[in-house]
């Protein structure tokens, strides 16, 4: 495996699911993330196991959500939440913070930035 694909800079399967759970720990700390966190069940398991696997395969790592679910398809599941402005900046808040919370290397955080943005751009529906 590439040893420079942001998967193995962030620790492989061990740092993404970190990364995972961190993202959802800090949309329950942030105020200022309340909209977003709505938009999600009260218990976070799946959604957590759901973002690990998405992001291992997107980082570089094994698919493991494309092997369980068979396609990776973003706007659909996002499709009936109202996502605006102020929600895709509550979303990338909670990336920043987790990132700060399992202590990301800048290598990584310089590597995931833009395709981050992008992705949280896409979602936007509102």
């Amino acid at each position: 495996m590439n040893n420079n694909t942001p998967y193995e800079i962030i620790g492989r399967d061990e740092g993404v699911k970190a990364l995972a759970g961190a993202f959802y720990e800090a949309m329950d700390e942030l105020e200022e993330a309340e909209s977003v966190r709505k938009m999600h069940a009260e218990n976070l398991d799946l959604i957590k196991q759901k973002l690990f696997e998405y992001l291992n395969g997107w980082l570089g790592g094994p698919h493991h959500y494309k092997d369980k679910y068979g396609t990776i398809c973003l706007t659909e599941p996002h499709q009936p939440y109202p996502i605006g402005a102020e929600q895709r900046d509550q979303w990338i808040a909670c990336w920043d913070r987790a990132l700060e919370k399992v202590d990301a290397p800048e290598q990584f955080r310089a590597m995931t930035r833009e395709p981050i943005e992008r992705m949280a751009n896409f979602l936007v529906n509102a």
